[in-house]
């Protein structure tokens, strides 16, 4: 290593190990070499705990219906799941309660609200439901 300034090649395999780095961290994807396995899995778990924490914020109602179970069953669904923000990290630990029949009448009416207004997939951004949209014109 040297303390001027890289070349292009070098810069390249730099990006292309942080890349790795964070896509094992954050996407599921395997561990790069040169790393030891116990720290990536204390900073994987630090990054899921923090995610479960903005969606908690996304999703107050959620979050307070599971309670202290929060963390662990948020961590335990977003865990390989790519990082999709708040909203759609939430929606999905919304997705899962409900599935487990855990969600808490506050949650169900979180979720059936969200569900009103917008559409989710899964997979993509959710978007505007029709209706939504044409409501929003309506009041103008």
């Amino acid at each position: 290593m040297t303390d001027g300034p890289v070349g292009p090649a070098e810069a390249g395999a730099l990006a292309a190990r942080q890349a790795a780095l964070v896509a094992a961290l954050v996407d599921g994807a395997p561990d790069p070499p040169g790393f030891t396995g116990d720290r990536l899995a204390a900073t994987r778990e630090a990054l899921l705990r923090k995610r479960s924490g903005q969606a908690a914020a996304a999703w107050p109602l959620l979050a307070a219906g599971l309670g202290p179970e929060w963390t662990r069953f948020a961590c335990t669904v977003l865990a390989g799941r790519p990082v999709a923000g708040a909203l759609r990290d939430g929606w999905d630990v919304a997705l899962a309660a409900r599935a487990a029949a855990r969600l808490t009448e506050g949650a169900r009416r979180e979720l059936a609200d969200r569900e009103r207004v917008l559409r989710y997939d899964g997979v993509r951004a959710p978007r505007r439901r029709p209706t939504a949209r044409l409501r929003g014109l309506l009041r103008r």
